[in-house]
């Protein structure tokens, strides 16, 4: 099928999502089938009002650069459709004879893919429609990760640890540290900070993620054993935390147009803050705490190699997939083997990813609910690249005789 390509970047960035758009950009223009390669200007939004850019005009420069560029080039939306966005939307694909449609995005992008495939095809409009996944938060469904998590896990492990060594250092003036991460359904990120973790004694002490409930007497327990064990605490929080009764342990009550509730960006007290709070009132201890929010997402610094070339690569695979007549599928990556680490491209229908969040498996998690196991750490270990080490001084005493 012969005729034009759009593609649009939605909700929050990561360090890699340009390389996936550099990915669609140069299969696009390899290809037979697509005559020109167009870019959604703040995504499904800049379409409505045909803002368009012309992606096949780049240079082989900027193309190159995509690769290694953080944040969202095209522009980002969090949009949600309604009924009414429909016909205008086809309208548009009409006049600029769209037909391969592609997104980047998370769970609410494959559902808006899904929707606009679903559309067309009952009006008897070929279009095909396929997602690329992107999400730091590792919570869609069919692929083993999405592109994206594995730099910003990397992110927080090295915050994390780093954060640690000073913590450690200085449990004489401050007795915890508090660290919160991304995660309103999942704690993949909370999570794979233990990969920090190369002694017993060092950073994260504790970790927290939204599968397991919080209690908030275990809490004191845990935290208090860690500071009478090491002499401080490091403790890990994922954004989504709920108590026993399902209420959030932060006081977050503002939602976004897909009903999912706004940790950070609408302001309103943080789990990090909140449980920083319980902690203090207990023990008197004074204690820090970190709240990254979105600088996981833009952290080229912190790239891994293997996420940039896994997201170059589903770029690429969208554009074969949808020229060979596919549509209504995302991307996945399929894992065969940790060890080596081994993984080939496949592909997963839209509907099983569309608004749904993939949690971590109960397995991962250890039975306290206050830390990982070692089958999420075999799962982590090969997406996270180098692990550095950090020293301690050899703290024998003077003595003199």
């Amino acid at each position: 099928m012969i005729g034009n390509a759009i593609i649009g970047q939605s909700g929050g960035p990561t360090s890699v999502i340009n390389s996936s758009l550099a990915g669609v950009i140069e299969a696009a223009l390899i290809s037979d089938e697509i005559t020109d390669i167009y870019g959604m200007n703040y995504g499904i939004e800049g379409f409505l009002n045909e803002k368009l850019i012309d992606l096949g005009n780049q240079t082989k420069d900027i193309l190159k650069g995509l690769r290694h560029t953080p944040s969202s080039a095209l522009g980002s939306s969090r949009y949600k459709l309604t009924k009414d966005d429909f016909p205008l939307i086809l309208k548009v694909l009409e006049k600029y004879n769209i037909r391969y449609f592609f997104l980047i995005g998370g769970n609410d992008t494959m559902d808006t893919i899904h929707r606009v495939e679903k559309y067309c095809k009952s009006k008897g409009y070929i279009l095909n429609g396929i997602g690329i996944p992107k999400t730091v938060d590792n919570d869609l469904y069919g692929t083993d990760h999405t592109p994206g998590f594995p730099s910003a896990a990397r992110y927080n492990m090295l915050s994390v640890a780093q954060s640690g060594v000073l913590a450690r250092d200085m449990q004489k003036v401050d007795k915890f540290v508090i660290y919160q991460t991304i995660g309103r359904d999942a704690g993949w990120l909370a999570a794979a900070t233990a990969l920090a973790k190369k002694d017993e004694s060092d950073a994260p002490h504790l970790i927290y993620c939204p599968e397991r409930p919080f209690n908030k007497k275990d809490f004191l327990e845990d935290a208090q054993a860690c500071i009478a064990k090491y002499g401080w605490v490091s403790i890990v929080v994922s954004e989504g935390l709920l108590y026993t009764d399902g209420t959030p342990v932060s006081t977050a009550e503002e939602k976004d147009s897909f009903n999912n509730r706004e940790f950070g960006a609408m302001g309103g007290a943080s789990v990090g803050l909140n449980v920083h709070k319980i902690l203090k009132d207990e023990t008197g201890y004074r204690g820090e705490f970190q709240i990254t929010e979105s600088l996981n997402m833009c952290a080229i610094d912190r790239a891994v190699p293997l996420d940039l070339q896994e997201a170059y690569d589903c770029g690429k695979e969208a554009v074969n997939l949808a020229v060979k007549g596919n549509s209504g599928y995302m991307v996945t990556i399929d894992r065969f083997s940790d060890n080596p680490y081994q993984k080939k491209l496949g592909k997963t229908e839209l509907t099983n990813v569309a608004i749904r969040a993939k949690t971590m498996p109960n397995n991962f998690i250890n039975g306290r609910g206050n830390f990982v196991t070692d089958k999420l750490i075999n799962y982590m270990r090969p997406l996270v690249g180098e692990i550095p080490s950090y020293i301690q001084l050899d703290k024998t005493r003077v003595e003199l005789n």
